[in-house]
Order: C-alpha cells, then sequence, then structure tokens
C-alpha cells in the first residue's frame, strides 16, 4: 500500500516582498469532503504500515492499565461545608464527581457521573464547576468536541435537577455572586477562540449582560472569585502584560481596576479581607511578593513579603489566616518557603529528593493550618501531602497507586548538566531502570521537551513511561531554553530573536547523552508536542542524523502562515511569543526555523505525527501539510506516518483508558524502530 499523495494546488503567499508557494494550502477547510477523505486515508496507511505492532500495541495498552486502581479517588479538600473529590469505578472511563456535608462520614452526594454523558457524546471532559454560597446551584463547564469551546450548565443541587439554561462558546471561568443567583463567566470569539468578553448571567431571568470587553485582540480575559468570597476578580492577559480588575461579590457596585495595565508588567493578585497580596515582576524580573491594602494600592504604598532575587524564581503563593506559603524554585528545583503572618519570620520545607516537581496544591480553605502540596519525582508516584505550617511535620495522604510489580528501588533518577553550543550550561532529568542500564553507550533513550511560553516540565511520575524503561529504555527531560526551569531569563532567551536556543540546546542535550554514555549515538529517539512539536521540527531539518525516530504531537509546523492569519485561533495573543510576522525583521528570523518552510531534499528520520481534527490550539491542517510536504521531498525510505483523531482536539482523547492507546501508539513505534517488535507483556 502506497502512502496517499494529496494534490497539488499552488497558493502564493506574499510577505514583504517575499512570496512563499504553498501546494498543500487548500487543506485547511476542515468542511471539504477531500480534506476528510484525505486524513482517512492517512490513518488507514497508518494502520496498514503498523499493521505489525497492533499486537504490541495491545500489550502495551494493557500494561499501561492494569498499573492503574481502576476504582480509585482524589484526595478530598473542604470547602464551605463539604468535601470535595472526584472517583473512577472500575471498567470506566471517566470520573464521578461528588462531596460530602461536614464530615467524610456522610453519605455521598454525587454531583456529576461523566460516564452517563459521556454516552451521549464522542468527547466529552468536564472541565471546571462552581458551586454557590449557598451549596444550593452548581454551574459547570463541559467540552463535547474536544475543541475547548465549553458549555455551561446548571443542577439544582437540592433536586439533582439539570436547568434547561444553556450557555455556548465559554472558557472554564465560573464565578458565583453572594446572591446565588448570578454567575460571571467569559465567552470565547467563535472563529478566533479568544476569551475576549466577561459576562454575568441572571439565571432567574435566563439572560446575560456584558460586564467587560477586551478590545486589544493580543490579551485574553478571565473571572474568578477570591477564596475568601468576598470579591470577583476580572484579569487581562497578554504574554508579557496583565491588568486585574475587583469588585465586591455582595452588591452592585462596579468593577475597579487594581492597577492599569503597563507594557511587561506582570502582577497576580490574591485577596484577604482588604489587603491584597501581588505577585509582581515590577522592577523584579524573577518576581516579588508585596502586599497593600485596597484603598491605597499603588507600588509606592506596597509593603514587601519577598524581595527580588535573582537565584531565586517567585513562581506561585498561597494565603492562609496565619501564613503565607510561597512556591519558589532556585537552581531548577522547587521549594516551599513559610511566612508567619503575625511575626515575619519564613522558613524552608526541606526538599525530599535530588530532582522532583513540587507544587501548591488545592488549598481552599482560608483558616486551615497546614498547606496541601502535590510531589513526584521520575522514580516516585504523584503524592498529596499535607504539612504542618508550624512544625513542618508532613502527612502522606494518597500516593497514586502503582498495580503489578512497580517498585520504585529498581528504577534511577539523574540530574546532568548539557553544554551547550554558546557554553550554557542546560539541565537534564534522566530515568532508567537500574537492571537494564549500562552506562556506557549501549542504551536507547527517548527524550523529551517543551520550550517555549516559559512553560516549565518539572521531572515527573509517569507509570505508562514504565513500559519504556521496563525494556530497557532511557527516559530524558530537557530542560531547554524556552521555559522557566532556572527563571525568567531562561525563558527570556528561548523567545523572540533569541527562539534557535530552544533547538540548539535540545541538540546538545542528545550530544551530550551519547557522549556521557547514557544512550547509543544511533538510539536516540525525540519526542515532543505542539509548541514542542515545533521543536520537533526545527531538530529535524537542522540535523536529521541525530534522531532515529522522532514523535511530533500536535505540531505547530506552520509558523509564518499561522501568524501573519490574524483569524486562526489565539494567533494574535502570540505576538510576544514568537514575533509578529508583519515586521521583516521578525518575518525573516521566524522564516529562518519555520519547519514547514525549511523542508528539503534530504534524508530524515522516521517520524509519527499527530493529529486531533477539533485541535483549537494547532490547527489540523498544519501537521497534515508538513506530512504532504516532507513525504514529496524527502530522499529516504524511512517511515513517515500520520494520525488524526477525528473526534478530538488539542489534548487528545478524553476517556482516561482511550488516551492510553494513544500513548501505545507511539511507543510501538519507537520499539517498531528499534526492531524490539514483537514484545512480550510486562508488568
Amino acid at each position: 500500500m502506497n502512502h496517499p499523495s494529496p494534490k497539488k494546488v499552488a497558493k502564493s503567499l506574499v510577505a514583504h516582498n517575499h512570496e512563499r508557494i504553498d501546494n498543500y494550502f487548500w487543506m485547511n477547510d476542515r468542511e471539504d469532503q477531500e480534506v476528510i477523505d484525505h486524513l482517512n486515508a492517512e490513518n488507514d496507511y497508518l494502520d496498514h504500515v503498523l499493521a505489525d505492532t497492533k499486537k504490541d500495541q495491545e500489550i502495551l495498552f494493557n500494561e499501561m492499565k492494569g498499573r492503574i486502581k481502576e476504582d480509585d479517588a482524589s484526595v478530598p479538600y473542604f470547602k464551605n461545608g463539604y468535601w470535595y473529590y472526584s472517583r473512577y469505578e472500575e471498567g470506566k472511563e471517566y470520573p464521578i464527581h461528588c462531596r460530602k456535608k461536614e464530615n467524610l462520614e456522610s453519605d455521598e452526594i454525587i454531583l456529576i457521573d461523566e460516564n452517563v454523558e459521556a454516552k451521549k457524546h464522542p468527547y466529552y471532559d468536564v472541565v471546571a464547576f462552581s458551586v454557590t454560597k449557598n451549596n444550593k446551584l452548581m454551574a459547570f463547564a463541559e467540552d463535547i468536541t474536544g475543541r475547548r469551546m465549553y458549555q455551561i450548565k446548571f443542577m439544582n443541587l437540592e433536586t439533582k435537577e439539570v436547568l434547561p439554561n444553556l450557555i455556548e462558546n465559554c472558557s472554564s471561568d465560573l464565578a458565583w455572586h453572594n446572591d446565588n443567583n448570578r454567575l460571571y463567566y467569559t465567552i470565547k470569539d467563535p472563529e478566533t477562540l479568544r476569551p475576549h468578553q466577561v459576562m454575568c448571567y441572571d439565571l432567574a431571568k435566563g439572560d446575560s449582560t456584558e460586564i467587560f470587553k477586551e478590545l486589544d485582540d493580543t490579551f485574553i480575559c478571565g473571572v474568578s472569585k477570591a477564596k475568601d468570597f468576598g470579591y470577583i476578580l476580572l484579569g487581562s492577559y497578554s504574554t508579557l502584560t496583565t491588568e486585574h480588575q475587583f469588585k465586591s461579590a455582595d452588591d452592585d457596585s462596579d468593577f475597579q481596576v487594581f492597577l492599569p495595565r503597563q507594557r511587561k508588567h506582570e502582577y497576580y493578585i490574591e485577596m484577604f479581607g482588604d489587603t491584597a497580596y501581588i505577585k509582581t515582576n515590577l522592577n523584579a524580573e524573577n518576581y516579588k511578593l508585596v502586599s497593600s491594602s485596597l484603598q491605597e494600592r499603588t507600588p509606592e504604598n506596597w509593603t514587601e513579603i519577598q524581595g527580588h532575587s535573582k537565584e531565586i524564581f517567585l513562581e506561585d503563593f498561597e494565603v492562609f489566616k496565619n501564613h503565607i506559603v510561597v512556591q519558589e524554585k532556585e537552581n531548577g528545583l522547587a521549594q516551599l518557603r513559610v511566612y508567619d503572618r503575625n511575626s515575619g519570620e519564613n522558613k524552608v520545607i526541606p526538599p525530599f529528593e535530588e530532582t522532583y516537581t513540587l507544587y501548591i496544591g488545592t488549598n481552599p480553605h482560608l483558616n486551615s493550618g497546614i498547606v496541601r502540596i502535590g510531589y513526584s519525582s521520575m522514580t516516585t508516584p504523584h503524592s498529596v501531602f499535607d504539612v504542618d505550617l508550624v512544625t513542618f511535620e508532613r502527612e502522606l495522604k494518597k500516593q497514586t497507586p502503582v498495580l503489578g510489580s512497580f517498585n520504585a528501588d529498581n528504577y534511577k533518577s539523574e540530574r546532568v548538566w548539557a553544554t551547550a553550543q554558546d557554553g550554557t550550561k542546560v539541565p537534564v532529568s534522566l530515568v532508567y531502570h537500574k537492571d537494564h542500564f549500562k552506562k556506557g553507550g549501549s542504551n536507547p533513550i527517548l527524550i523529551y521537551a517543551y520550550g517555549s511560553y516559559g512553560s516549565t516540565v518539572d521531572p515527573y511520575f509517569s507509570s505508562a513511561r514504565l513500559s519504556l524503561l521496563n525494556r530497557g529504555f532511557v527516559f530524558a527531560l530537557a530542560h531547554i531554553r524556552g521555559g522557566e526551569y532556572l527563571g525568567r531569563q531562561w525563558y527570556e532567551n528561548g523567545k523572540l530573536l533569541k527562539k534557535k536556543n530552544t533547538f540548539t540546546d535540545f541538540i546538545d542535550v542528545a550530544e551530550y547523552l551519547a557522549d556521557a554514555g547514557y544512550c547509543a549515538k544511533d538510539k536516540r529517539y525525540a519526542m515532543g508536542g505542539s509548541a514542542g512539536g515545533l521543536l520537533m521540527g526545527a531538530i529535524s531539518n537542522t540535523r536529521p542524523d541525530v534522531w532515529k525516530g522522532i514523535v511530533s504531537a500536535v505540531p505547530f509546523v506552520d509558523v509564518i502562515s499561522t501568524m501573519l492569519d490574524d483569524t486562526i485561533p489565539l494567533t494574535t495573543g502570540e505576538y510576544d511569543e514568537w514575533g509578529n510576522p508583519n515586521d521583516k525583521t521578525y518575518y525573516d528570523y521566524m522564516l529562518s526555523y519555520s519547519p514547514y518552510d525549511n523542508l528539503e531534499k534530504k534524508d530524515y528520520p522516521a517520524m509519527l505525527v499527530t493529529s486531533g481534527l477539533h485541535d483549537s490550539q494547532v490547527q489540523y491542517w498544519e501537521p497534515t501539510k508538513y506530512v504532504a510536504k516532507l513525504r514529496e521531498l524527502k530522499t529516504d525510505n524511512n517511515p513517515v506516518l500520520l494520525k488524526t483523531n477525528m473526534e478530538a482536539g488539542h489534548g487528545g482523547a478524553s476517556g482516561r483508558f482511550e488516551a492510553l492507546r494513544e500513548v501505545a501508539l507511539e511507543y510501538a513505534f519507537i520499539m517498531w524502530l528499534e526492531k524490539m517488535s514483537p514484545i512480550q507483556q510486562i508488568d
């Protein structure tokens, strides 16, 4: 069976007196039956090429599923008189959201059983819910397409009746007024999907009133409620700038701007009574934490709580009645610093391991004397701890069970440092099975990274990943520039006109890992998704010789065309990340690395490219065009395969088990390239 060969229709694209010819531009119409037929043909071709791996995929899927405790539940959290949690039942794909009144011995009250609703839709996900202060009504936002265009429904919690009221084209923001009738929410533009309008819905009247419209198309907006129920908060966000407004949740007062937007000033607020706590980067690249009264909130009235540090990046904070907990990162490792609000003294909660993920968890209870935190590492399953804010004693509330023969002592995690071509030290987190690893350069390795938007992928545990490690793979997480693993400057040095640092860092990491004996040079595999898919496209263009195979998930590869089209979802808000190609300086630089525009006649590694027909972040036509053009130009016989989920969006399948089938496909593809197929099942 030959791979699909779509028609070529030359489309001239001109900017700055420079012409690009796109022969596959016609693919950007998802209503065109020819496009749908082509995507189905690509899926059929993948099934044909990987037919011998079908059993492998099923073995891997069963392994991954078999490690999951099917009748599992989250750790309950207490909010406004009720304990909230989600649980799963054996054999079911979706969570059941529940609560219990006052104590955990009370009768269970099921709020939403997603398994029931999922039967009505090919894709289903409850992305948020919010309960009124009097605990009688609930609003919930659900996704029925995977495109992240949510619809809001309402439930009477006393009768369990889902009301006929429906609001469409929303984001996931839900904030109730304390009158227990009006809901603040955000509308998305139906074309660009930009959250741009905050509305107030009167449930009794069944109609909405516009509260705020964000006119700057480089900003999005959202709405939330303060933890103490006292205020409704409205935020506007761009890549580099934020602005917040607030109003009482008890009356009909208007919103007030907290601090007017100022380019490159990012600040975030949390209320406690009439005091605001502010995380700000004003004269503080790595952020600082200050407080002020609501009446006198300008910078000259701020009281500094934690000052700026070049070595410490302030990530997040949580306010309690007697304490403030700051989540900070030093040399790439997260730590929690606890401030006593009465004495002002602060202490750091001691770290757990060498390389790990640590974050502030769900803490809706203001008067609590404990902070709930989340923790995992590459060898430690996700864990939830309650930490006493005075003694720092920690209680393990739950560690995600891993069924089968898993023993953390069989695995080793390391953090190493690669040297980039400009001399910068780039951290890398590694994990491998001790019995299957021999330093000296014989192991295959899968290297993963993201590297954009300042988004940090910290070292985390994956039970699915065990299927690689148990077969001798090393897994590496490259903390390349473009994220914020080493602070704000780490991000600044991997964006705009320094974006290529992201790509060269990743290549240099791969070279280092082979030279240091962590893997064989001819057994290096790369994986990334979304903006990480851009990374995959760039590294395959610049150094195709490094990679045995690449998995590129929902990749952003047609950079110039996407960034020049302000009708495509979220484009205008991306200018501060990639640059605005209407400016020739940025056009030329982006053109120099855009994966689609830099494909050429040469050998490329084997590739598996995935996509979602309803993807709202990276439109399906980008990976589809990319595969067609790559096949047209490449001079090797390595397989290039495209898998499009015809029912899902950017995040893939919605069910907890169905999502594992996508991982099983990716892993089976890599093992097939590694000539490990057919494989045998391992616990």
